[in-house]
C-alpha cells in the first residue's frame, strides 16, 4: 500500500473516489461540483494494486484553518491502521503548506473515527446540531 497526495480535484481518480465514498457513506454521492468548489482541496488516497482502499479529503476553511472534511477506509481493509496513516500524512502535508490548526467534525455514530481523532492529538472544542438535526463534535489539533 502507498499513499497518493493530490492538490486540487483528483480528476484521474474520480471514479474510484466516487466508488469508495459510496461504499463508506452508505451509497451517498460526492458531486464533482462540490469537490471543485473547495478552496485548497487536498486529497490523500491509500492505494493498493492501483485501487483506492482509503481516502482523506480536506480544504481551507474560510477562517484559514485546514478542515479535514471526509475520509474512510474500505470495510474489508479496516483495522489495519490505514486511517491513521492517512491522517498522519495529511497533517505532515498541511503543516508544510503553512497551516497551524486542523479541524474536523465527528459524530457519535462513528466511534472508531472519534477514537482515532483523540489518539492523534485532537481536542474536543465544541459541539453543534447540523442542518439535518445531527449532533456533531468539533475537534481541533494544533500543528505547532
Amino acid at each position: 500500500m502507498h499513499i497518493v497526495a493530490i492538490e486540487g480535484v483528483p480528476y484521474a481518480w474520480l471514479n474510484q473516489l466516487q466508488s469508495i465514498h459510496a461504499h463508506v457513506f452508505n451509497g451517498a454521492n460526492l458531486p464533482l461540483a462540490k469537490l471543485e468548489s473547495k478552496e485548497g482541496l487536498l486529497c490523500l488516497f491509500a492505494v493498493e494494486n492501483e485501487h483506492i482502499i482509503g481516502f482523506k479529503l480536506g480544504y481551507t476553511h474560510p477562517d484559514g484553518v485546514f478542515y479535514s472534511w471526509l475520509g474512510g477506509v474500505h470495510e474489508g481493509m479496516r483495522g489495519q491502521g490505514i486511517a491513521s496513516q492517512l491522517m498522519k500524512k495529511q497533517h505532515e502535508r498541511i503543516q508544510l503548506l503553512g497551516y497551524k490548526i486542523v479541524r474536523t467534525y465527528g459524530r457519535n455514530v462513528r466511534k472508531a473515527m472519534l477514537i482515532t481523532n483523540i489518539k492523534h492529538g485532537f481536542d474536543i472544542v465544541s459541539t453543534f446540531i447540523d442542518d439535518k438535526g445531527r449532533h456533531k463534535i468539533i475537534f481541533e489539533k494544533s500543528l505547532l
